[in-house]
């Protein structure tokens, strides 16, 4: 018995005790099926050295004050009649102590209960041995076999919860299972997650059997399982993965300020140092940019700018436009708008393909930027929202 506990044990990460109250709740029901009474409350104990049961018959002490009156009974049989108007007492004003009907089954006056236990109050509980059972009919060994099958169920269901709600905001990994719709199905050994479609990097592709990492960003309980969402898009799986290869991240040493993010495209990351004589971009590229490239090649190419984030707008603007070379910002506090000069030779560095960098610039800083030739001319704008309007009248 032992070994079949420790084996359901490891394979399903339900606690033993949980599984041996599922059984005493089994067997308890089992004895009431074909042994009990109605109204009666009976609980097992279960030894797993012998193998023994020993089953008892809980009764509540009670007081006059927390009975029914006899006319509320009478009141509530008569309306339990056919064609009787009325609602049942049994339910209770809203706000009021809810009276019980007294079951000689269920439930011991207290006068009689301070004859066997003296300190006893209303409400406790008084147990009393019953004759142990071992031969149940089969309608009772089905009811305890559904009974210890949801019972572990739920034990299970809540151990994966608990598991994975720990990891949340996390990166985890597993074995692609299916892709269905464009959803892929994670098979992450106790439970499948789902990486939907809009959470994806673009232009990926996901193999049957082959391994992925993602961040867990949603975990919830439905009526079937437990969902878990996965994320490969959200900027946070750069966070992460930066906190998994720089050592000075995962430290707080470095900090990250804030990650603007086109998945698939171009991600830009400011960070700060709180150390002196430590370099916040040098300790995210690393020697060689061996760190960068591990999470580059993690995210499939996806072009990744490190730039130190500043309190001075016009130095964190300029920093936050790189690889672009800036001539000079003009920062106007209360439209939080950035008129950004640069030289010709790199008006097209500044803007970005289809204005992508100085869309991810703005995202970034929470500025509207306005990229300007050293003529005055405005070639671009773009606001805090990643809408960008090119000089010649287009918009991205």
């Amino acid at each position: 018995m032992r070994s079949a506990l420790e084996q359901l044990e490891e394979e399903k990460g339900v606690p033993r005790e949980k599984i041996i109250e599922a059984i005493e709740m089994a067997l308890a029901a089992a004895y009431k099926k074909d042994f009990g009474k109605k109204g009666q409350i009976i609980r097992a104990k279960f030894d797993m050295d012998t193998g023994e049961t020993e089953f008892s018959q809980i009764k509540i002490a009670v007081d006059e004050s927390m009975l029914k009156p006899e006319e509320d009974l009478e009141a509530e049989l008569s309306s339990a009649q056919p064609g009787a108007e009325g609602e049942s007492q049994e339910k209770g004003d809203e706000g009021e102590e809810r009276k019980v009907r007294f079951n000689p089954e269920h439930h011991i006056m207290i006068e009689e209960a301070r004859k066997i236990k003296k300190d006893i109050r209303p409400g406790d509980e008084l147990v009393f041995p019953l004759e142990s059972k071992k031969d149940y009919g089969r309608i009772a060994a089905q009811t305890a076999k559904q009974v210890i099958i949801q019972k572990i169920r739920e034990a299970e269901r809540a151990s994966i919860y608990g598991e994975f709600k720990e990891k949340q905001g996390e990166i985890i990994s597993g074995i692609v299972q299916r892709v269905d719709n464009s959803n892929v199905f994670v098979d992450m050994g106790r439970v499948t997650a789902i990486l939907p479609r809009d959470e994806q990097i673009r232009g990926e592709r996901y193999r049957i059997g082959e391994r992925v990492r993602a961040l867990l960003f949603s975990i919830e309980e439905a009526p079937r399982g437990i969902n878990l969402y996965l994320s490969r898009s959200h900027p946070k799986f750069i966070e992460k993965l930066f906190e998994l290869e720089v050592p000075e991240i995962a430290s707080g040493v470095v900090e990250i300020k804030g990650i603007a993010r086109e998945a698939g495209g171009r991600t830009k990351i400011a960070v700060v140092s709180h150390e002196d004589g430590v370099d916040p971009v040098g300790s995210c590229v690393g020697q060689k940019g061996t760190r960068i490239n591990t999470v580059i090649s993690e995210l499939g190419g996806e072009k990744i700018d490190i730039i130190e984030w500043s309190e001075d707008p016009s130095e964190f603007v300029a920093n936050a436009l790189s690889p672009a070379k800036v001539v000079d910002v003009e920062i106007k506090e209360k439209e939080r708008e950035a008129a950004v000069t640069v030289d010709e030779d790199q008006l097209s560095l500044a803007i970005g393909k289809s204005g992508q960098n100085v869309r991810l610039a703005a995202k970034l800083t929470g500025w509207k930027i306005d990229i300007r030739s050293v003529e005055g001319e405005s070639v671009a704008a773009a606001t805090e929202e990643g809408k960008v309007e090119l000089g010649d009248g287009e918009s991205e």
